[in-house]
């Protein structure tokens, strides 16, 4: 039987070269999140070039909260196709399944709870014309809440589009992309795998290891949209605590792609970076998910992730907070 989370890359076959591929393979891996689905999938068909160009197909992990099936039958009506796993797989698989069902030259992997806007597939299709030797291609994007506003954007990266400089030194020190904003060649998925190890950081670790071999073209058009709601994987990972955990273990990981006389310097880099991020959202957990006890124990372990002034200044915060907390 197979392990829930991959102890190392799950093998991607390449596709049987009697079938007829189109260019693109828009996979939709879902979970729980059909309150969203609807306007995932109304994203994908209002840009689709047609079934010789693009496959669109949604892969259910046995969801509970709806019939999957009939939604997508319902919004799709007949363009998107369907796959439900038989039990649950967990997340890691089911992009496993995703890929290996892919059946285009370009996949993406647009979760069931994120949007893509008008001019998405267009401009990644530019990209990948333009500049032929990158193993994937991003744009810009928005992080949203639950009802679809624009909270923040992502990181400025490039002013106009084109290949990204020195993008493994770059993305090995933090995230700087979400899934919906990125495609990936199928051939660089069979030559370096798909996702394992963990559920809270697999995607920045597939990143790096794509940064490590390919070079990575990159748009500043604001063109995907990552969905931040309290059901999702991060969410309640940020709860449980695994998410500093898991991040210290991509981390140790992604030290192997990265070249020996700078693995220290960008170590120490992700380390404080972040520390940074997870000690500043122990306020989001103290305040926002009304968690203050988790509060605390994600502050102790920024700190312990990577002792800095930022981390020190919220773990004493949050502690103080307690105390009054306590004593009211």
């Amino acid at each position: 039987m197979n392990e829930r989370i991959p102890s190392s890359p799950p093998l991607i076959a390449p596709v049987d070269n009697t079938v007829k591929r189109p260019l693109w393979s828009v996979m939709i891996p879902t979970y729980n999140c059909s309150a969203f689905l609807r306007h995932t999938l109304e994203s994908v068909l209002q840009q689709d070039p047609g079934p010789e160009k693009m496959q669109i197909e949604v892969i259910d992990d046995a969801s509970t909260d709806a019939d999957i099936e009939q939604l997508v039958a319902e919004v799709g009506k007949g363009r998107v196709g369907f796959f439900r796993q038989p039990v649950n797989q967990g997340s890691l698989r089911n992009f496993e399944t995703c890929l290996n069902r892919s059946k285009g030259e370009w996949v993406h992997i647009l979760h069931g709870d994120d949007v893509v806007a008008e001019g998405f597939y267009n401009e990644i299709e530019s990209l990948f014309l333009a500049y032929p030797q990158a193993g994937a291609a991003y744009t810009g994007f928005w992080h949203i809440n639950e009802e679809g506003e624009e909270r923040y954007p992502n990181e400025f990266v490039l002013p106009e589009p084109g290949i990204i400089n020195d993008w493994l030194t770059i993305i090995a020190q933090g995230q700087k992309l979400q899934p919906p904003a990125i495609v990936v060649k199928r051939s660089v998925y069979e030559k370096l795998g798909g996702f394992f190890g963990v559920h809270y950081g697999e995607d920045w670790e597939m990143w790096v290891r794509i940064a490590a071999h390919y070079p990575v073209a990159h748009s500043p058009e604001k063109l995907a949209r990552y969905r931040i709601h309290s059901n999702n994987i991060s969410s309640r990972y940020f709860l449980s605590g695994q998410h500093i955990k898991d991040i210290a273990f991509v981390i140790k990981t992604i030290q192997q792609y990265l070249p020996p006389d700078q693995r220290k310097k960008l170590t120490n880099n992700a380390k404080r970076n972040w520390s940074h991020y997870f000690a500043r959202t122990s306020d989001m957990v103290y305040g926002g998910y009304k968690a203050p006890a988790q509060a605390l124990v994600q502050a102790k372990l920024a700190f312990n992730l990577h002792r800095n002034k930022t981390s020190l200044y919220f773990l004493l915060k949050t502690w103080v907070k307690l105390i009054i907390r306590y004593k009211q």
